[in-house]
């Protein structure tokens, strides 16, 4: 079993603590150092009695004031662990004990337990020398007996795994001695057992040897090299074995704190002595210490810090001159008093940043923890925010408060409060410091959304590709948040609608853009009317609609067609008669219809090739055709022409036919009479146009793009002129309704 696993095994202990009248549970763990990370620590829910249920829904936090998060909290199962590799030397350095504090705290109802975790420390570090080798003189006249300090080496662990004993190599003049410093630390003293001689043996090589308390043991080694020489036979003696001065921790450079002072008994150049830093004296000391070599006065030359160390401890070394320059040590210890030099520092856990308007008094804003460095009455510290908020801090444990409502909050007179958070010390005068916590007021969803208009109007152009946007409608919310999440819908009347709006469009919920499902013909239908709805994500939610009018405008996607004279493929025959002739006669008149509208419909035509060009004209606009001399007897032959009928629109569309002209050659005068050519242009304009005077009205709605039955009323058309019975047409457009 591994050390590590040694100390593992203790057992977590708990502690109550009574701290002004309120009973919290202190759990104390203990863990080695070192240890890997996810290495468990202990059980946080059950040695709190608590259910593991209650850490999520209570919203447990592990708070600490370290840089790192060195311990965290499952909070599905409630255990401890470690989250970051601790190491005991650098976190506590020389320290005796070294805990690691946090603060558990719970909501519904508030509570906060004190949590230690104690690091033990792990024997992982070997004693070290500063050198590899230390040089020694001894003169050949010191007595056995006769002491020679050495210098101590170093182990950064503490307590037992620090340095315990030194031992040097068995020889016949050296022996060694070890003593014990207040605070528990080992120095190690070089013992004469006999008379040295020089003549004999003028240098001597030791192997020291440093050796912790550790299990398993770890030891450090350094070679000592002595130097037997003859002369200055007495050490100087210090006043006192140990010197003890105190000074305060904003003491100015220069100061002094105390005076060393030892005597030689030896006279002249062996009597002069001179004060010195022993070698184990750290870099830190002689930056904050400075000691004068030959008046043995210590002054400040740094910066002191009671909150970093309140004690200095070291040896002071007195050598004379004089050959082999003796020397003998005295300890030194520094007591640094506290002075009132440092603020409050304020530490703030937001429990919740943001509360409804609606809440009560009493609900918990944020947990606040005071602390101040020094000590005493200088590190009592007092905390308070402003008055005439609705808020208040109360105080639960020493230096923890917390921040809870106190009165009425409302959303529409004030959305935000920046709380100033000050704090003070006991000092003269005292230290503050001040932070902010920012609150929001959170609205309830009373305010329904609003679109930008009631009503909106969209133009879209017939033939429309489906799938593409074609407007969209906005709305506004003045709630926040969630109240203010707006969701578009297309609601349909089904009792007013026989196809709901829905089949016909589609609406984005997030950004109310619209979308058309199908492609619209202008023909069919002009008009549709949607109505959008707004609502937002509130409980309950609240709604508002509008209304949006699609327009569909006219495309020219129809071609002419020529419904006069009849044609069959695209071709007609037009008997003429050729007696009847005259200048600007009307042979026939051409009617043709498109299904479009305005521009897209207005027609115009125009002779593409005819036999013979100085026979006839065609009217742009009116689509008549004339005869533009009378006609002689060589024009019996059959003649034909290619018209051309053109819309309007952009670009254009058209249609032609071919019509063939037969001039009858053996027609009486009578004959002639009873065609008579306004008769016969008139009924037969006459009925066309009661056939397509209304493209608007519901029938002709009905008979749109059915070639087959416009056909068949041409026909009846053609039968009534043939007949010249007017009274039969009339009776067809009361009837058959050719409008």
């Amino acid at each position: 079993m591994t050390m590590a696993t040694i100390l593992m095994s203790r057992v977590s202990t708990i502690f109550l603590l009574c701290i002004s009248d309120l009973v919290s549970e202190q759990l104390r763990y203990s863990i080695p150092e070192e240890v890997e990370r996810g290495t468990y620590v202990g059980n946080v829910a059950e040695d709190l009695g608590l259910k593991v249920w209650e850490l999520a829904s209570r919203k447990f936090l592990l708070i600490s004031d370290y840089s790192k998060k060195y311990m965290e909290v499952n909070v599905e199962n409630g255990f401890l662990f470690v989250n970051e590799e601790i190491d005991r030397e650098q976190l506590c350095s020389k320290t005796a004990a070294c805990p690691l504090s946090f603060q558990i705290t719970l909501d519904n109802p508030l509570e906060m337990y004190p949590l230690e975790v104690e690091i033990l420390d792990v024997n992982d570090n070997s004693p070290i020398f500063s050198r590899k080798e230390f040089y020694l003189q001894i003169n050949e006249l010191n007595a056995p007996g006769a002491r020679i300090p050495l210098e101590s080496a170093r182990d950064l662990d503490v307590g037992t795994n620090t340095i315990n004993t030194y031992q040097i190599n068995p020889n016949e003049h050296f022996d060694m001695k070890v003593q014990t410093r207040r605070g528990g630390s080992k120095r190690a003293e070089l013992v004469l057992k006999r008379y040295l001689d020089r003549e004999q043996q003028s240098m001597f090589t030791l192997v020291l040897t440093a050796i912790d308390g550790g299990i398993p043991q770890r030891s450090g080694t350094a070679r000592i090299i002595i130097n037997v020489i003859d002369a200055n036979d007495n050490a100087p003696v210090f006043d006192h074995e140990t010197y003890r001065a105190s000074t305060l921790e904003n003491t100015v450079n220069g100061s002094l704190v105390l005076r060393v002072h030892a005597t030689d008994i030896d006279e002249g150049t062996n009597a002069e002595v001179t004060y010195s830093f022993t070698h184990d004296v750290s870099q830190n000391i002689r930056d904050l210490f400075k000691l004068e070599p030959v008046s043995g006065e210590i002054r400040v030359r740094g910066v002191l810090d009671f909150e970093e160390t309140n004690v200095y401890e070291f040896d002071v070394q007195a050598m004379n001159s004089a050959p082999p320059e003796l020397s003998t040590l005295a300890n030194v210890v520094i007591d640094v008093v506290d002075t009132n030099d440092n603020r409050p520092v304020l530490q703030l856990t937001m429990v919740s940043s943001a509360v409804r308007e609606d809440a009560s008094s009493g609900i918990s804003i944020a947990l606040i923890s005071v602390t101040d460095r020094d000590s005493g009455e200088y590190g009592e510290v007092h905390c308070q925010i402003p008055e005439n908020i609705p808020f208040k801090i109360e105080k639960s444990l020493k230096g923890k408060y917390k921040l809870i409502t106190n009165g009425f909050l409302d959303h529409e007179i004030t959305q935000l409060y920046n709380i100033s958070i000050s704090a003070w010390d006991g000092g003269f005068p005292p230290l503050s410091a001040m932070t902010f916590i920012v609150v929001s007021v959170i609205d309830v969803n009373d305010n329904s959304p609003s679109f930008t208009q009631s009503t909106y109007n969209v133009y879209l152009m017939e033939n429309n590709a489906p799938g593409a946007s074609i407007f969209a409608v906005s709305a506004n919310d003045a709630d926040l948040n969630q109240n203010a999440e707006i969701t578009y819908s297309i609601v349909d009347n089904r009792q007013q609608e026989e196809i709901p709006s829905s089949a016909y469009f589609t609406i984005n919920s997030k950004n109310g853009n619209i979308y058309a499902l199908r492609s619209f013909d202008y023909e069919r239908q002009k008009h549709f009317q949607v109505k959008a709805q707004a609502q937002d994500a509130g409980s309950p939610p609240l709604s508002s609609t509008a209304f949006v009018n699609i327009i569909i405008l006219d495309q020219n996607d129809n071609a002419p067609i020529i419904v006069s004279p009849l044609t069959w493929n695209n071709s007609a025959t037009v008997e003429v008669i050729p007696h009847s002739t005259h200048p600007g006669y009307l042979i026939t008149k051409v009617i043709a219809t498109d299904e479009d509208s305005g521009q897209n419909a207005r027609l115009s035509y125009e002779l593409l090739e005819t036999t013979d060009p100085s026979l006839f004209t065609v009217g742009h606009l009116s689509g008549e055709i004339r005869a533009t001399r009378a006609f002689s007897d060589q024009d019996i032959f059959a003649v034909r022409v290619v018209l051309c009928v053109k819309d309007n629109g952009q670009p254009s569309l058209s249609s032609s036919a071919t019509i063939s002209f037969i001039v009858m050659s053996n027609v009486t005068e009578k004959s002639f009479e009873q065609r008579d050519e306004p008769r016969h242009s008139e009924f037969f304009s006459a009925c066309i146009s009661l056939l397509f005077e209304d493209r608007r009205a519901p029938s002709y709605q009905r008979i749109a793009g059915k070639k087959t039955l416009i056909l068949d009323l041409r026909v009846l058309c053609e039968t009534v002129i043939r007949e010249q019975d007017v009274i039969f047409c009339n009776h067809m457009r009361s009837g058959v309704n050719c409008g």
